[in-house]
């Protein structure tokens, strides 16, 4: 259970539940979105990006997030987004979220903030691409499953590109090994979430035929992990605190490094306060295995 309280003197708050995500037209989200732009302008006399920030929670096995997190940024313009998919401890039964006394699946939670609080949203990773290539050619997209990798089965090419026997794949692995996709000109990490009977593979993320993906090898998640947090630090003058989304497999990568205390205590040093997700979002994308956040900078250098 995370509970975090923003102080009313210092931030106006307005926010909303979707639900049935599986059946709703991504306008409908669109429109919730422009609704709460107007009524937070309504209280607060403005609603622009360097004083407004969206914080998004989604159900994390609701294969919508994608979908989801365009639609919200479609409605806020050059107002930043940032949030997590919620999860259920790798058990992928469900995922609940709560709103206003009402408790719901297949759901999302959009909340707009407006602060004359500094803040500034931030993203990092600790993967670079290989040359080893995983094209997708045979793929389930509803249910974001992949069957085959090279017209290979996807368990066994997959295993093979990272030098394990497919048999002893486990989320672990995964989590040291994650496969990244070029969008854009970057590099994001499209992970693996779990392998089934038949050899095929299930990820955290939207899937189709076609799509190409990279073999990722690890940099120092430490110290990628510090440099993000001192480039933030130098941005706002200073951190009071910050609200972040860690991806589960993260922290299952960084125990398996055995630096998951080091990791724990860059967050205690710089106040991280959030959880641990099946996904991040960051302005328009869905990703994973990444630390999203927003930071806010000390209350003085808002005067």
């Amino acid at each position: 259970m995370l509970a975090m309280l923003f102080p009313s003197a210092s931030f106006s708050a307005v926010s909303t539940m979707v639900d049935n995500l599986s059946s709703s037209g991504m306008d409908r989200i669109t429109d919730e979105v422009e609704g709460l732009r107007r009524l937070l302008r309504g209280r607060t006399g403005s609603c622009h990006a360097k004083s407004t920030f969206a914080l998004c929670f989604i159900d994390g096995l609701s294969f919508a997030e994608e979908a989801v997190t365009s639609a919200i940024h479609w409605g806020l313009d050059d107002i930043p987004l940032i949030g997590g998919s919620a999860g259920d401890d790798l058990k992928f039964e469900t995922t609940r979220l709560i709103s206003n006394g009402k408790v719901a699946s297949d759901s999302a939670i959009i909340v707009l903030i407006a602060t004359e609080i500094p803040f500034h949203v931030f993203k990092t990773d600790n993967f670079i691409p290989t040359d080893e290539k995983l094209v997708v050619t045979a793929s389930d997209p509803d249910h974001r499953t992949v069957r085959e990798f090279n017209a290979t089965n996807a368990a066994e090419e997959y295993a093979a590109s990272v030098g394990i026997v497919a048999q002893n794949l486990t989320p672990m692995s995964f989590a040291s090994h994650p496969v990244v996709v070029k969008v854009g000109g970057e590099y994001y990490c499209r992970s693996i979430q779990k392998m089934h009977a038949d050899g095929s593979l299930s990820f955290f993320c939207a899937i189709d035929d076609g799509v190409v993906l990279s073999i990722a090898q690890p940099k120092d998640m430490v110290e990628s992990t510090r440099a993000a947090l001192r480039d933030v630090e130098q941005r706002l003058g200073g951190i009071d605190m910050i609200l972040g989304f860690d991806c589960v497999l993260r922290r299952l990568d960084a125990r398996n490094r055995q630096v998951f205390r080091d990791i724990s205590e860059l967050y205690r040093v710089n106040n991280v306060i959030g959880f641990g997700t099946y996904g991040e979002q960051y302005r328009s994308m869905h990703l994973n295995q990444t630390f999203t956040g927003i930071a806010f900078g000390e209350r003085q250098a808002a005067e």
